[in-house]
């Protein structure tokens, strides 16, 4: 178990991460819309994830979605890092009635995000410019390369949904255990 917290003028969190849990979670961001995703991001990827936050939601959702995805990231990070015995690629197509995402990423050390999903508005109170704001702190914060594309739908929610869902699948998937992996580099790190 991981267990990390931050404190700025903006936000108080603290986050404890299994990576290989039962999916059970316990999340308090502030951000309603962002508890829902956490807790799918946990329940499909079975890392068990605790996020509390107090945040300046007052001014809006921003400072507060950024920062759990740094302390997440960091979190992740440092609980997969050095890497050994895992598979290391993930991938997954998720499809939430009309819409469909792509998560392609690799456990590389080395941060990058591609991020295609042509959506903007809002979520309830929601602003959805957050959805790439968090997926790029958490993405950079845990050395990882994440592809994130849409493949189609029109429902916002179905569409961010999936999106999350799609991460926590391909990281199940690339955090599965090979014993025959080693390092699973040819530079013998990452």
């Amino acid at each position: 178990m991981i267990e990390i917290s931050r404190e700025t003028r903006e936000t108080q969190i603290s986050v404890k991460l299994e990576l290989y849990g039962k999916g059970e979670s316990n999340i308090n961001t502030g951000v309603g819309f962002l508890d829902h995703m956490l807790e799918a991001l946990s329940k499909h990827s079975y890392m068990n994830i605790t996020v509390d936050c107090k945040g300046d939601t007052h001014i809006d959702d921003h400072h507060s979605v950024e920062d759990i995805g740094i302390v997440l990231g960091q979190a992740f990070a440092k609980a997969v890092y050095p890497v050994g015995s895992i598979e290391r690629y993930g991938n997954a197509t998720v499809v939430m009635d009309e819409a469909s995402v792509s998560c392609d990423l690799d456990i590389s050390n080395r941060p990058f995000l591609v991020f295609d999903m042509p959506i903007d508005g809002k979520i309830g109170s929601f602003d959805v410019e957050l959805v790439e704001e968090f997926f790029r702190a958490f993405t950079f914060n845990a050395h990882l390369s994440v592809h994130l594309i849409f493949n189609r739908g029109k429902n916002r929610h179905h569409i961010v949904e999936a999106s999350f869902k799609a991460l926590a699948v391909a990281l199940r998937r690339a955090l599965r255990v090979n014993e025959n992996a080693g390092i699973p580099s040819t530079k013998g790190v990452l």
